[in-house]
Protein backbone atom coordinates (compact mmCIF):
# COMPACT_ATOMS: atom_id res chain seq x y z
CA UNK A 1 0.00 0.00 0.00
CA UNK A 2 1.65 3.42 -0.78
CA UNK A 3 1.59 6.77 1.56
CA UNK A 4 -1.10 8.59 1.64
CA UNK A 5 -1.84 12.13 -0.28
CA UNK A 6 -0.21 14.43 2.16
CA UNK A 7 2.72 12.13 2.46
CA UNK A 8 4.95 10.66 4.32
CA UNK A 9 9.01 10.26 5.25
CA UNK A 10 10.31 7.32 4.82
CA UNK A 11 13.78 6.82 7.08
CA UNK A 12 15.88 4.97 5.24
CA UNK A 13 19.14 2.91 6.01
CA UNK A 14 21.05 3.05 2.38
CA UNK A 15 23.48 0.76 1.93
CA UNK A 16 26.99 0.85 0.29
CA UNK A 17 27.58 0.76 -3.61
CA UNK A 18 24.46 2.65 -5.01
CA UNK A 19 23.89 6.11 -5.20
CA UNK A 20 20.61 8.29 -3.33
CA UNK A 21 19.27 8.41 -6.68
CA UNK A 22 19.33 4.33 -7.15
CA UNK A 23 17.50 4.41 -3.96
CA UNK A 24 15.12 6.63 -4.71
CA UNK A 25 13.86 4.93 -8.05
CA UNK A 26 13.77 1.76 -6.40
CA UNK A 27 10.89 3.32 -3.32
CA UNK A 28 9.61 4.94 -6.10
CA UNK A 29 9.03 1.40 -8.30
CA UNK A 30 8.42 -0.11 -4.76
CA UNK A 31 5.85 1.92 -3.43
CA UNK A 32 4.41 3.08 -7.14
CA UNK A 33 4.15 6.64 -6.05
CA UNK A 34 6.24 10.18 -6.62
CA UNK A 35 9.33 10.01 -4.55
CA UNK A 36 12.71 12.70 -3.87
CA UNK A 37 15.42 12.42 -0.96
CA UNK A 38 16.27 15.26 1.13
CA UNK A 39 20.06 15.41 0.94
CA UNK A 40 22.32 12.53 -0.94
CA UNK A 41 24.91 10.22 0.41
CA UNK A 42 28.19 9.52 -1.76
CA UNK A 43 27.64 6.16 -3.17
CA UNK A 44 30.51 4.39 -0.48
CA UNK A 45 28.68 6.20 2.28
CA UNK A 46 25.54 4.28 3.96
CA UNK A 47 23.33 5.67 6.30
CA UNK A 48 20.05 7.60 7.06
CA UNK A 49 18.47 8.58 3.97
CA UNK A 50 14.96 10.58 4.13
CA UNK A 51 13.04 9.94 1.48
CA UNK A 52 10.21 11.94 0.93
CA UNK A 53 6.82 9.98 -0.59
CA UNK A 54 3.93 11.82 -2.34
CA UNK A 55 3.12 15.37 -1.08
CA UNK A 56 6.04 14.82 1.29
CA UNK A 57 8.19 15.97 -1.81
CA UNK A 58 7.15 19.69 -1.51
CA UNK A 59 9.29 19.83 1.98
CA UNK A 60 12.30 19.17 0.51
CA UNK A 61 14.19 22.80 0.92
CA UNK A 62 12.94 22.65 4.55
CA UNK A 63 14.40 19.35 5.36
CA UNK A 64 17.39 19.39 3.13
CA UNK A 65 19.25 22.21 5.50
CA UNK A 66 18.71 19.97 8.69
CA UNK A 67 22.06 19.33 10.76
CA UNK A 68 23.82 15.54 9.96
CA UNK A 69 25.57 13.49 12.43
CA UNK A 70 28.26 11.06 10.95
CA UNK A 71 30.81 8.04 11.89
CA UNK A 72 33.59 8.40 9.99
CA UNK A 73 36.77 6.56 9.72
CA UNK A 74 40.02 7.99 8.67
CA UNK A 75 42.73 5.80 7.00
CA UNK A 76 45.99 6.87 8.32
CA UNK A 77 49.13 6.70 5.86
CA UNK A 78 47.00 6.84 2.40
CA UNK A 79 45.87 9.40 0.46
CA UNK A 80 42.76 9.14 -2.33
CA UNK A 81 42.68 10.90 -5.30
CA UNK A 82 38.74 11.32 -4.37
CA UNK A 83 39.46 11.32 -0.82
CA UNK A 84 37.40 8.13 -0.60
CA UNK A 85 37.83 4.24 -1.28
CA UNK A 86 36.11 4.59 -4.82
CA UNK A 87 39.50 6.55 -5.74
CA UNK A 88 43.31 6.20 -6.88
CA UNK A 89 44.71 4.78 -3.31
CA UNK A 90 48.67 5.95 -2.91
CA UNK A 91 50.62 4.75 0.45
CA UNK A 92 52.54 7.49 2.04
CA UNK A 93 53.36 5.58 4.71
CA UNK A 94 53.41 8.72 7.08
CA UNK A 95 50.82 9.13 9.79
CA UNK A 96 49.44 12.50 10.56
CA UNK A 97 51.34 14.14 13.67
CA UNK A 98 47.81 15.82 14.87
CA UNK A 99 44.22 13.55 14.76
CA UNK A 100 42.02 16.72 15.12
CA UNK A 101 39.41 17.55 12.66
CA UNK A 102 39.07 21.73 12.19
CA UNK A 103 35.58 23.10 14.16
CA UNK A 104 33.81 25.69 13.72
CA UNK A 105 33.36 27.28 10.61
CA UNK A 106 35.44 25.32 7.63
CA UNK A 107 36.06 26.93 4.35
CA UNK A 108 35.52 23.57 1.97
CA UNK A 109 36.29 23.58 -1.97
CA UNK A 110 33.68 21.84 -3.62
CA UNK A 111 35.00 18.28 -4.83
CA UNK A 112 34.96 17.00 -8.59
CA UNK A 113 33.15 13.81 -7.10
CA UNK A 114 30.14 15.77 -5.56
CA UNK A 115 26.40 16.57 -7.41
CA UNK A 116 26.92 20.23 -7.45
CA UNK A 117 26.04 21.15 -11.23
CA UNK A 118 28.79 23.62 -12.46
CA UNK A 119 28.12 24.81 -15.77
CA UNK A 120 24.36 22.93 -15.86
CA UNK A 121 26.42 19.71 -15.05
CA UNK A 122 26.67 17.49 -12.11
CA UNK A 123 30.28 17.68 -11.07
CA UNK A 124 30.63 14.03 -10.99
CA UNK A 125 29.69 13.54 -14.98
CA UNK A 126 32.29 16.15 -15.50
CA UNK A 127 35.01 13.97 -13.49
CA UNK A 128 34.55 10.57 -15.04
CA UNK A 129 35.41 11.94 -18.08
CA UNK A 130 38.68 13.15 -16.65
CA UNK A 131 37.54 17.40 -17.10
CA UNK A 132 38.43 19.40 -14.15
CA UNK A 133 36.87 22.73 -13.62
CA UNK A 134 37.39 25.22 -11.06
CA UNK A 135 34.64 24.44 -8.38
CA UNK A 136 33.27 26.67 -5.62
CA UNK A 137 34.19 27.44 -2.41
CA UNK A 138 31.77 27.46 0.53
CA UNK A 139 31.84 28.21 4.21
CA UNK A 140 30.34 24.94 6.30
CA UNK A 141 29.89 24.75 10.35
CA UNK A 142 31.50 21.75 12.29
CA UNK A 143 29.60 21.60 15.42
CA UNK A 144 31.66 18.84 16.88
CA UNK A 145 34.41 16.94 15.52
CA UNK A 146 35.42 14.07 18.37
CA UNK A 147 38.19 11.72 18.10
CA UNK A 148 36.46 7.73 19.39
CA UNK A 149 39.50 5.89 18.86
CA UNK A 150 43.01 5.63 16.59
CA UNK A 151 45.20 2.51 16.59
CA UNK A 152 47.60 4.03 14.10
CA UNK A 153 46.26 2.86 11.19
CA UNK A 154 42.66 4.18 11.12
CA UNK A 155 41.20 7.09 13.20
CA UNK A 156 37.27 7.22 14.02
CA UNK A 157 35.27 10.15 14.70
CA UNK A 158 31.81 11.18 15.77
CA UNK A 159 31.14 14.27 13.59
CA UNK A 160 28.12 16.59 13.95
CA UNK A 161 27.99 19.14 10.71
CA UNK A 162 25.67 21.60 9.04
CA UNK A 163 24.33 20.66 5.98
CA UNK A 164 26.35 20.88 2.75
CA UNK A 165 29.65 19.55 4.66
CA UNK A 166 32.09 16.95 2.49
CA UNK A 167 33.16 14.96 5.51
CA UNK A 168 35.80 13.07 2.76
CA UNK A 169 37.05 16.73 2.23
CA UNK A 170 36.91 17.28 6.04
CA UNK A 171 39.51 14.04 6.32
CA UNK A 172 41.66 15.32 3.84
CA UNK A 173 42.53 18.11 6.01
CA UNK A 174 45.04 15.50 8.41
CA UNK A 175 47.04 15.48 5.11
CA UNK A 176 48.12 11.88 4.80
CA UNK A 177 44.49 10.20 5.21
CA UNK A 178 41.49 9.56 3.43
CA UNK A 179 37.84 8.62 4.47
CA UNK A 180 37.88 4.90 4.19
CA UNK A 181 34.54 4.75 5.99
CA UNK A 182 31.43 7.14 6.20
CA UNK A 183 28.09 5.97 8.15
CA UNK A 184 25.18 9.03 8.45
CA UNK A 185 23.50 8.40 11.60
CA UNK A 186 21.20 11.57 12.16
CA UNK A 187 19.40 13.92 9.97
CA UNK A 188 18.41 16.98 12.37
CA UNK A 189 15.96 15.46 14.94
CA UNK A 190 15.75 11.41 13.00
CA UNK A 191 18.28 8.91 13.91
CA UNK A 192 19.30 6.12 11.81
CA UNK A 193 17.92 4.00 14.66
CA UNK A 194 14.11 4.31 13.59
CA UNK A 195 15.43 3.26 9.77
CA UNK A 196 12.09 1.73 8.28
CA UNK A 197 9.82 3.93 9.67
CA UNK A 198 7.46 6.16 7.75
CA UNK A 199 6.93 9.18 9.60
CA UNK A 200 3.51 10.78 8.71
CA UNK A 201 4.13 14.83 7.39
CA UNK A 202 2.12 16.26 10.74
CA UNK A 203 4.63 14.32 12.49
CA UNK A 204 7.16 16.05 10.76
CA UNK A 205 5.88 19.67 11.50
CA UNK A 206 6.23 18.90 14.86
CA UNK A 207 9.93 17.82 14.72
CA UNK A 208 11.05 20.10 12.45
CA UNK A 209 9.87 24.09 13.06
CA UNK A 210 10.20 24.92 9.59
CA UNK A 211 7.80 22.50 7.99
CA UNK A 212 5.41 23.89 10.84
CA UNK A 213 5.13 26.82 9.06
CA UNK A 214 4.87 26.06 5.55
CA UNK A 215 2.24 23.33 5.91
CA UNK A 216 -0.22 25.84 8.27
Amino acid sequence: MGPPAAGEVLLYDKPAGVTSHDVVARVRREFGCKAGHAGTLDPFATGLLLILLEGATRLQRFLVGLPKTYLATARLGWRSSTGDPDGELTETGRVPRSLELPTGTVRQRVPMTSAVRVGGERLYRKAHRGETVATPVRDVEVHRAELLSADGEFAHYEIECSAGTYVRTLVETLQDAYCSDLRRTAVGPFGIEDAGERIAVQRVAELVPAVAEAVR
